[in-house]
């Protein structure tokens, strides 16, 4: 298993695109190290990376590293610090696990 928890890579929006080619990178090398069948634990803590993005950025991570993924779960923070639909900076956090396979 292999647990990316990074820092928030952005903290404003006009460094969201900066942040996204940290994440794949970071993402891409991660899933090189997790062997077949593995498991691959990923988060951003950035209300500014939406999960759509996210999402993406980790999908085309999986496509460079010739990596399927498998959603074995995704979350966000605990309840103890509630999402506020009118407040998106609430929303920041977004954690998957996924199991890796070598594409074939």
């Amino acid at each position: 298993m292999v647990i990316l928890d990074p820092p928030a890579f952005t903290k404003s929006r006009e460094s969201v695109k900066k942040a996204a080619k940290g994440y794949k990178e970071i993402n891409l090398r991660g899933m090189k190290l997790v062997k077949d069948g593995g498991y691959l634990a990923t988060c951003s803590c950035s209300h500014f990376m939406s999960q759509e993005l996210f999402s993406q950025t980790i999908a085309g991570a999986a496509r460079d590293a010739r990596k399927r993924l498998r959603q074995i779960e995704f979350r966000t923070q605990s309840p103890d610090h509630p999402i506020l639909w009118a407040a998106d900076e609430t929303y920041y956090l977004k954690f998957y696990l996924f199991q890796v396979t070598d594409e074939k």
